[in-house]
């Protein structure tokens, strides 16, 4: 699992969006919707690179996202169970059902995810 900070989050999410940017249009998106200057991305990119998060290619400092919004999603969340649930998913789900947060239509389609994986 490689721990990923929110600034790193934040960087990821516009690569993702805009995969194949070089890094200096990263920076720009960066000013625009972070308020990071220049440097600040450079750094967070070079971060990511040494992390194997984000690749770099020439010529023109193209970035490319190694992993996925779905894998690092699945990694943030396995890590909020660990330190928040004790690794207990019904620990987990209890709590979004205790603050009613969780609709009759989620609490459905888990149930339906439930009974896919239990059959497998």
């Amino acid at each position: 699992m490689i721990k990923l900070f929110e600034g790193e989050l934040k960087l990821l999410e516009l690569l993702w969006e805009n995969e194949g940017a070089t890094a200096k249009e990263l920076a720009l998106l960066a000013a625009g919707k972070i308020g990071w200057n220049k440097n600040t991305t450079y750094t967070v990119i070079k971060k990511l690179i040494s992390k194997g998060v984000i690749r770099r290619e020439e010529p023109g400092f193209i970035c490319r996202s190694l992993i996925g919004r779905e894998d690092v999603g699945r990694e943030e969340a396995r890590a909020v169970l660990q330190s928040f649930f004790g690794g207990s998913v019904k620990a987990m789900f209890s709590s979004f059902a205790a603050d009613g947060k969780l609709s009759g239509e989620d609490a459905e389609e888990l149930r339906r995810m439930i009974d896919e994986h239990g059959k497998g």
